[in-house]
């Protein structure tokens, strides 16, 4: 697979936003990963290509903000959390993922996130036709109410948390899980043993649910 920086000659549109690509570019299905608070786009590349096939494409999108404390990025502050930019952040990610849908449509896209970036996925996901979402340590952003796109039902998800989380506790996902069953979707919890991470015991799964999703 090949690696190049977005935007660049590979097909993607500019409103795409900074991030990294992974695959063919004319591939018919799409993992869009969406890194957490102080990280980068290349954090979860490894595990995308660990996730699905060559003929898959692979994009990391960057977080548009700098990090406070200078390395990495997030996707609004979170320490302490500034609701206030939320509004921003999460119009900024349904314009990037709408570009991308202009070479994939969003109806073949799943839409992957860890912490942060998990938290967004859940957010801007559960209103857009998606194939799936995938949220990993995540957490549900406040006034959270999940809607489905008019006419379609709210995209399956699946969850994967640490019960040992030091940062983003457990119940987190639980919330989620309970929220997104009262709006009918089709959620499912993976716990593990273990905290702040995207734990080995689960990618099996988490990569079966992805690939049943762009089956």
């Amino acid at each position: 697979m090949t690696q190049s920086p977005i935007p660049a000659s590979n097909g993607l549109p500019e409103a795409a936003g900074e991030g990294l690509q992974l695959g063919p570019a004319d591939a018919d299905s799409r993992l869009v990963l969406l890194h957490g608070w102080g990280a980068d786009a290349d954090d979860l590349l490894d595990l995308g290509e660990l996730l699905v096939g060559p003929k898959v494409s692979v994009v990391a999108l960057r977080a548009p903000e700098p990090h406070p404390y200078g390395v990495g990025r997030q996707w609004y502050g979170l320490q302490p959390i500034d609701w206030s930019q939320l509004p921003g952040a999460r119009a900024a990610l349904t314009s990037r993922l709408a570009a991308l849908a202009s070479s994939v449509p969003l109806e073949r896209t799943v839409v992957l996130g860890f912490s942060q970036g998990g938290a967004m996925a859940l957010d801007v996901g559960s209103g857009l036709p998606l194939a799936g979402i995938v949220a990993c340590s995540g957490f549900p952003h406040e006034g959270w109410h999940p809607a489905p796109t008019t006419g379609q039902a709210l995209p399956t998800v699946l969850l994967s948390h640490g019960r040992e989380d030091p940062v983003v506790p457990y119940a987190a996902s639980e919330a989620v899980l309970n929220t997104l069953t009262q709006a009918g979707a089709t959620v499912r919890l993976l716990p593990f043993s273990g905290g702040h991470t995207i734990d080995q015991a689960v990618l099996p799964e988490i990569a079966s649910f992805v690939r049943h999703c762009l089956a």
